[in-house]
């Protein structure tokens, strides 16, 4: 059973049709990419599945869960979780404060610790910056914390949305290494990105979106050898 189940889901902003029915689903244990390009309802689509944006149509089922109507906050509380585009941390908290912010929805106090030694551990820039200001680290660093606050929160599913925007070539390497090895101790991935070699080459399945429509799906090796693809977003 699919860990993630969208089906005609259909997204309005006032009367444009921002999402046209779209159908995709993630599987336990996969790591699965939405491309395209700018306005192709991408960050819509993560934003509607999560329950920030309402749908018009269509349902979305998490780990066998009709969430379609659920608030974000009780989502979370199921086991999705989300970095957000633009990593929005919060910049006047201290990056451990922003750590804490990621465990509010957990109820074991006495993991914390472990939660945290886990953070600091995958990234250890984190932990020399513990008591930094998160608005005054740099943007790869911004991008850490981001990640380790929605790992806070043990999630089965996390949702990523352009992780390397911004990013230098060195510290995508370093994001997308994260992404792998995050998902290699268990945890099922949902990315949005618009480096489509490098979320084709990480990618077990992967969707192409353009102008709120699945035009095309396959596994990440499929895609990138896909002619399409390559002429539209490989630079092929």
């Amino acid at each position: 059973m699919a860990l993630l189940e969208v089906k005609d889901l259909e997204v309005y902003y006032g009367v444009i049709r921002a999402l046209k029915g779209i159908s995709f689903e993630v599987e336990k244990g996969e790591i699965v990419t939405l491309i395209g390009a700018n306005g192709a309802g991408k960050t819509t689509t993560m934003q509607s599945v999560i329950g920030l944006i309402p749908a018009r149509h269509g349902k979305v089922i998490f780990d066998g869960r009709d969430i379609t109507k659920t608030p974000c906050h009780k989502i979370v509380h199921l086991g999705m979780s989300q970095v957000p585009e633009g990593r929005r941390v919060f910049q006047e908290l201290t990056v451990y404060e922003n750590l804490m912010m990621g465990a509010y929805s957990q109820k074991d106090n006495n993991s914390f610790k472990e939660d945290i030694d886990r953070i600091y551990e995958r990234f250890p820039r984190l932990a020399e910056r513990r008591n930094q200001i998160a608005g005054t680290l740099s943007g790869g660093e911004q991008q850490m914390l981001a990640m380790g606050r929605a790992l806070m929160s043990h999630p089965k599913l996390l949702m990523l949305d352009e992780p390397s925007m911004g990013l230098s070539p060195i510290l995508v390497d370093q994001v997308f290494e994260i992404i792998k090895d995050i998902n290699r101790d268990g945890t099922t991935i949902l990315l949005v990105e618009q480096n489509a070699g490098k979320s084709l080459a990480i990618s077990d399945r992967a969707y192409v979106l353009e102008t709120g429509d699945i035009v095309l799906s396959g596994t990440g090796a499929e895609l990138a050898a896909s002619d399409q693809v390559k002429k539209a977003y490989l630079g092929g």
